[in-house]
């Protein structure tokens, strides 16, 4: 599969609707070898990020980096030039809303993360996402269907549901409640045919 660099959505990207989350650097090659074709890098650092990038890229995979869980990487506007200039990934995942705008200023699209732990949480999540404008939210835990589905009828934006899924069935939940995809670091989950 080629990936396509230009113009595209994270919509567009989906292919299958599980995404691999590296948690591990042990767990990359897994990935490539996988059904998925979108990868969620949280494990790393400025020593091995390029290669493990070009790695994802090489094989045909779209890559966005956690930026708060990669070792070295300052989460800054240094830090998102050098990204996007040098490492090249397509997008970001972050939790600091500030950081989406600076990704978007350079090119790369961004996944807000956000925690739903409350109510509270939820509205406040809601705002923060209004103001930065990211392509895509990322929610978790992601085995709460209820309030995903409650989340899709409050804003436009793709919904990834991430967090504490490990069934099939906890995936199909999520899709089912409205998640564009459902973002998991178990590696069983990477070759469902969905």
């Amino acid at each position: 599969m080629k990936v396509k660099e230009k113009n595209l959505s994270i919509v567009d990207m989906v292919e299958t609707q599980v995404i691999a989350s590296i948690l591990e650097q042990e767990h990359i090659e897994a990935a490539i070898q996988s059904e998925v074709n979108i990868a969620f890098l949280v494990t790393g650092s400025l020593l091995t990020l390029e290669d493990d990038v070009n790695r994802l890229k090489d094989a045909g995979m779209y890559v966005f980096v956690h930026l708060d869980f990669i070792g070295g990487l300052a989460s800054n506007k240094d830090g998102i030039q050098y990204l996007a200039r040098k490492i090249k990934p397509h997008g970001i995942i972050t939790t600091k809303n500030q950081l989406i705008k600076m990704a978007r200023a350079e090119g790369l699209l961004s996944i807000q993360r956000t925690f739903l732990i409350d109510s509270s949480a939820i509205n406040k999540s809601m705002s923060m996402i209004a103001s930065s404008k990211p392509d895509a939210i990322e929610v978790l835990p992601g085995v709460i269907p209820k309030v995903i589905e409650d989340l899709c009828g409050r804003t436009d934006l793709p919904i990834i549901a991430g967090g504490l899924i490990s069934q099939k069935e906890e995936v199909m939940q999520a899709l089912e409640a409205g998640s564009l995809a459902v973002s998991g670091g178990n590696i069983d989950l990477w070759n469902m045919k969905i």
